[in-house]
């Protein structure tokens, strides 16, 4: 069935189109497997996919370009979100819509810290929430901590590759510059 068919109807309180095809990610159940790495440019996507055993486009809507492939034979995927929380925010709900449980944010990061240089892997346990999307789900003071598992997983993968990596608490933030303390007009903070 074409994805032109399934866009017949959809309602406000529960933006899908029929057959469980996702409003924004133009993808419905069993499109791609449960574990999927998220970048924010949809050139990225090239850029993951490079490394994979086998890789093919699934969906390509708005920004959110998605691919599925194998990689030393484990099901993977991957999707461009964009920039910022509300459209991670999309992302993750219509990806846990149809059957995607372990999710992993890819891409460039700001650092305060001098020992941390680029090319560097930030593998996170927490993230202090300074920004809105979250707020929707649970109280600021509600902590935000990574799943134990992935980031054992993730160190494990890192150590064994002999990349440099850093582990800790990080933050979130809806400013891109004055927000992460990179002067813009006049040098403002």
């Amino acid at each position: 069935m074409s994805k032109d068919s399934l866009r017949r109807k959809t309602r406000a309180d529960k933006p899908e189109w029929e057959g469980g095809l996702q409003y924004h990610i133009e993808l419905k159940p069993g499109d791609i497997p449960p574990y999927i790495l998220l970048p924010g440019d949809p050139a990225r996507i090239d850029i993951i996919s490079a490394v994979w055993d086998s890789a093919e486009e699934v969906s390509f809507h708005r920004q959110y370009r998605t691919i599925r492939g194998k990689y030393k034979g484990v099901d993977i995927a991957a999707m461009s979100t964009g920039i910022g929380g509300p459209a991670v925010e999309i992302a993750m709900i219509e990806l846990i819509n149809i059957g995607v449980h372990t999710f992993i944010r890819v891409g460039s990061t700001g650092v305060i810290r001098a020992d941390i240089k680029p090319g560097d892997l930030i593998i996170s346990t927490a993230a202090v929430r300074f920004e809105g999307a979250s707020r929707a789900y649970a109280p600021i003071e509600y902590p935000a901590v990574a799943s134990l598992d992935v980031t054992l997983a993730l160190i494990e993968a890192a150590e064994s590759l002999g990349y440099r990596y850093h582990v800790g608490i990080t933050a979130s933030t809806d400013s891109f510059y004055v927000g992460q303390e990179r002067p813009v007009v006049n040098n403002y903070l």
